[in-house]
């Protein structure tokens, strides 16, 4: 936040003459859109938040970035675009020819932008690139995700709440792995390409309680199992060969090195995430956790 380059502005990209705004001052050459309503329960319980920030927002983006000149504009998206895969097919991976499948509200407004992304490429030239991460984790994740509710939850000797019987699995890549995907993609991979960038590093939503549980010491009978969520996807796992080929791109993190940093970042940060679960999120997590 201290460094001279570096400049943050808390608006909302929906705002479309706040986001021309800050383009006619900053003049910027790259564009990557980070921003998105992205928790899938959230999705489910109130759609529109996620179609006005995910599709509009992302239009808005791309309408400063034509009208201003920027030279790249990049899309961070999802696995969750192609839906699922069976759990007992590993060696069925998503690919850049997966066809779009979604399953909620949250990954069809995120498909609906990739194809807006695509869409504006065609028609008006802009260069874009696009890239499907799996699932991150890291320092700063917001506490109603998997992994830091549940470390939130352990710490606090609270029950860990999973849904159905914790079999779904998820393909993890550590924040700073990601970041370093998509720097690349920005300065050296090829415009109006589709980038997969995943983790290798699929695990059970049951196995990453045990091991949260393991990690700080706390028992496995907080883990309490509640009805699956409604359109639940059983499986992620991207295969990144083509921006290993490309760039020479892959993940650095393990899972049991990157959950070891998480946990420990959570436990010297107590005050960060104690004061997020305090507030308005503590009635969206009754609401949706007390009665199940």
């Amino acid at each position: 936040m201290d460094s001279p380059n570096f400049r943050f502005v808390k608006a909302d990209i929906c705002d479309r003459d706040a986001v021309y705004r800050l383009f006619e001052e900053e003049c910027p050459d790259i564009v990557v859109n980070f921003a998105a309503e992205s928790h899938v329960d959230r999705s489910i319980e109130d759609p529109g938040i996620f179609l006005q920030t995910n599709i509009i927002g992302t239009s808005i983006m791309m309408d400063a970035c034509r009208k201003y000149g920027v030279h790249r504009y990049h899309q961070v998206s999802t696995d969750e675009v192609y839906g699922d895969l069976p759990l007992g097919r590993l060696d069925l991976l998503f690919t850049k020819e997966t066809p779009i499948h979604t399953s909620s509200p949250y990954s069809s407004s995120k498909a609906a932008a990739d194809l807006l992304v695509l869409a504006y490429y065609r028609t008006y030239k802009l260069p874009i690139s696009i890239s499907r991460c799996s699932n991150n984790y890291g320092p700063y994740h917001f506490p109603e995700k998997l992994i830091p509710l549940m470390i939130a939850n352990a710490l606090n000797d609270r029950s860990l709440p999973v849904y159905g019987e914790g079999k779904n699995v998820r393909d993890w890549l550590y924040v700073e792995d990601h970041c370093k995907a998509i720097d690349l993609i920005i300065h050296k991979g090829q415009v109006g390409e589709i980038y997969n960038v995943g983790g290798h590093n699929e695990m059970t939503n049951i196995e990453i309680m045990k091991l949260i549980c393991k990690e700080l010491g706390k028992p496995e009978s907080l883990i309490t199992f509640v009805p699956d969520r409604k359109g639940h996807d059983l499986r992620y796992a991207i295969d990144p060969t083509k921006i290993y080929n490309e760039l020479g791109w892959l993940p650095e993190t393990s899972f049991n090195d990157g959950i070891r940093k998480t946990i420990d970042w959570y436990l010297k940060n107590r005050s960060w995430w104690e004061e997020i679960i305090s507030g308005e999120y503590k009635s969206y997590y009754e609401r949706m956790y007390s009665n199940r």
